[in-house]
């Protein structure tokens, strides 16, 4: 009789656990759509580059439509986008609460996947030395779920384009690093308007000796350059995964 009682209780158990996780994944996947509804509403058709006018000012096609995103949200004031990839998302920044988009979703809905941000510490124009943009590790790649595939020389040369928009500019990066770090606040641990600090996080880079990194030697980065940094977990507590990225023009 204890033996069935036993099992019944398992099963029970079991049961119950079944039903969380599929509720879990319902809530991370009804969240993740709303990234796919933005996408496909909000990205305008890029229009064949105009002729050249001989005007001194150059005309840029934005292919973002902000003006309806900050409608839905005030908080979106720029995208990314990396070619090939899953990333092509909003940036947001709070101007009160720095971890608020870690669990909140672009329309305000808890829990996972949370949104692609960064935090009030970082200037809106990315004219800061070192912006960090951080984003969830989904297990299916969405969100920053596939920048670990950096660690590969080959994948890394190969997808070595971020693109950033802005309602009023385009900032192309390119990809010199992708380092297995440890999780200490690189905003608050690194003074980057201070040339010594700076240059102290680069060294803190080089240092890392882990299969899980790689520094594209090829390309000359100095700390009068303005990097991101894609930051993102790895699965352990302890640390964190980042890709580093140059800008190399500003249109």
């Amino acid at each position: 009789m204890k033996k069935y009682i036993k099992w019944g209780i398992f099963t029970v158990l079991f049961l119950a656990i079944l039903f969380l996780l599929f509720l879990y994944w319902d809530h991370s996947h009804k969240n993740e759509d709303v990234y796919d509804k933005l996408a496909k509403t909000y990205e305008t058709v890029e229009e064949e580059e105009p002729e050249d006018t001989g005007s001194a000012e150059e005309l840029i096609d934005i292919p973002i439509d902000f003006a309806a995103l900050q409608q839905e949200n005030p908080d979106i004031y720029a995208w990314i986008r990396i070619p090939d990839t899953t990333v092509d998302y909003p940036i947001l920044q709070s101007s009160t609460d720095n971890s608020y988009y870690l669990n909140h979703t672009v329309d305000h809905q808890t829990g996972f996947p949370g949104s692609i941000y960064t935090e009030n510490l970082n200037a809106k124009d990315f004219s800061d030395p070192n912006t960090v943009i951080y984003g969830h590790k989904m297990n299916n790649d969405t969100m920053f779920g596939g920048l670990y595939r950096y660690a590969d020389e080959t994948y890394l040369k190969e997808h070595a384009q971020i693109y950033i928009y802005t309602p009023d500019h385009i900032l192309t990066y390119q990809v010199f690093a992708a380092v297995t770090y440890d999780n200490r606040h690189i905003m608050y641990s690194f003074d980057f308007t201070d040339p010594t600090q700076y240059q102290a996080y680069f060294d803190s880079l080089r240092s890392v000796r882990n299969m899980s990194t790689y520094w594209d030697e090829s390309i000359d980065v100095t700390i009068e350059d303005r990097i991101i940094t894609l930051s993102t977990c790895n699965g352990n507590d302890a640390q964190r995964f980042l890709v580093e990225a140059v800008l190399i023009d500003e249109k």
